[in-house]
């Protein structure tokens, strides 16, 4: 049984930059398998070439996609990213209580709500 004082202070930190090497190449592989699945620009077998070489030889195969492919991966994560952060801000804008209350003045001029329905949503909205 091993017991605190047979595992030296200096075995304890090795052991703990070894565990976050390990779990930094799995989130490494990860990413890079999420990639190989979202490209279009290769063709399925290019793809699955990969993914056995990623499953064969693990290590080589991290290091050798991102030494190919590290930038076009780096620049396709920056147009999801951008693409995602342009939905979310017009979700965000189409909700927004400004939004909210042009479109209550678009209904008041074109007669389709009264004032008093106008003022009760803008009420409403901005509480």
């Amino acid at each position: 049984m091993v017991l605190a004082s047979d595992y030296p202070f200096l075995g304890v930190l090795w052991s703990m930059i070894v565990f976050f090497l390990w779990i930094a190449w799995f989130v490494m592989l990860f990413q890079i398998i999420g990639d190989v699945f979202r490209r279009d620009d290769v063709t399925g077998w290019n793809k699955t070439a990969w993914l056995i070489f990623l499953i064969l030889v693990p290590f080589i195969g991290v290091f050798t996609y991102l030494i190919v492919n590290g930038r076009e991966m780096a620049q396709r994560e920056a147009e999801r990213n951008a693409a995602r952060n342009r939905y979310i801000a017009s979700e965000v804008m189409s909700t927004a209580p400004t939004a909210e209350i042009e479109r209550a003045k678009g209904l008041l001029d074109s007669g389709a709500i009264t004032q008093a329905e106008y003022e009760a949503i803008k009420v409403k909205v901005i509480t």
